[in-house]
């Protein structure tokens, strides 16, 4: 079967394959935080980045753990979920699994990053795209590539290959509904770890990473430093530097729940594709991204879609609703088509 007609399929079927769960209208009628999983990078059989007998994997559980904890004191009524909390090994599929299963609110995915350069050195903070920019390619391969130590993780992955460039078409025909609470809890984290112990600040960036790609909330994917950099090293591998890291993430947490938990959506820049006021309160946003779309764009699946724009992201949404209430209904026939779907308030 040619590849590209393959890929079509495979964008088809992916939302099946990959076992998301839709949530229920209730569940999503608000944008908040109530239950965090916590993934560290790597584990068991898959040490990820290594220098002599210093591993990514036990530098990544360490700080996740410390992350947790300060959550759960700080926020008891927050459900703080972790991947996991030993040296085990787990699938990408199955990290993201947990997430969607348990109606996670937030997905952060903690790594330690390496380069050939040795003097590459910083925190970066990725967020799901289709981008494969060459700086990020190598990036995103390396995490992807943990999938091969997976049993059967070509039908597992839908025939995806982290070592293919074309096997990177698939991400590009799916949508994520939370690109925009993503970059807002991205630039959180890389303001805050800018602050220290590691103070070079490498950004918010983009790429196809699988288990961001299959988490159906907002999700990050945090690389601490560079294992490689003698100077990140030192940092990486001191307990009370990894506190630190740990609470430069708990501050950018906190950041975003009190930012989200106000139900703060709506923006202060808005533009609609009819050029006209809003006849309803409330709409149904499918996905965002820094795209505009066509109004017949295939992306939309045959649904009537309007946008917002608020700076440079477009919010597409569906729908125009009086009350909550009948988005909420509405909102149980259109996460059918998207399963990320949410409620939002328009504006006036």
């Amino acid at each position: 079967m040619n590849f590209f007609v393959k890929t079509a399929l495979i964008a088809a079927t992916a939302l099946a394959i990959i076992g998301i769960r839709p949530l229920s209208a209730e569940d999503k009628s608000l944008v908040s935080v109530r239950t965090v999983v916590i993934d560290a990078g790597h584990g068991g059989k898959q040490p990820g980045t290594l220098y002599g007998r210093i591993l990514e994997k036990d530098i990544t559980l360490s700080v996740a753990l410390m992350l947790g904890k300060m959550i759960e004191e700080a926020y008891p009524s927050v459900k703080v979920l972790y991947t996991r909390k030993d040296d085990s090994f787990v699938s990408l599929y199955d990290r993201a699994d947990l997430a969607n299963k348990n109606n996670a609110d937030l997905f952060i995915s903690i790594h330690v990053n390496a380069a050939k350069d040795n003097s590459a050195r910083g925190s970066e903070t990725f967020v799901m795209s289709s981008d494969k920019t060459d700086s990020n390619f190598e990036v995103c391969q390396l995490e992807n590539s943990v999938i091969l130590l997976e049993e059967d993780y070509s039908s597992k992955y839908a025939g995806f290959d982290p070592n293919n460039p074309e096997s990177y078409i698939i991400f590009s025909l799916l949508q994520n509904a939370h690109v925009e609470q993503s970059l807002s809890l991205a630039s959180l984290i890389q303001e805050n770890m800018g602050k220290g112990p590691i103070t070079r600040n490498r950004g918010v960036k983009e790429g196809p990473f699988l288990v961001l790609w299959q988490c159906t909330m907002p999700a990050v994917l945090v690389e601490l430093g560079f294992l490689s950099n003698s100077s990140d090293r030192a940092v990486l591998t001191d307990r009370q530097s990894q506190k630190k890291m740990a609470s430069s993430l708990f501050r950018a947490f906190k950041s975003y729940k009190q930012l989200y938990d106000k139900h703060i959506d709506i923006p202060e820049t808005v533009t609609s594709d009819i050029g006209e006021k809003h006849a309803g309160n409330y709409g149904i946003q499918i996905m965002s991204g820094k795209r505009l779309l066509k109004k017949n764009s295939r992306e939309f699946k045959g649904w009537s879609c309007k946008y917002i724009k608020s700076g440079k992201t477009y919010k597409y949404y569906i729908g125009q609703y009086g009350t909550r209430d009948e988005a909420a209904e509405a909102l149980k026939t259109i996460e059918k088509s998207f399963p990320g779907a949410f409620i939002i308030t328009l504006p006036q």
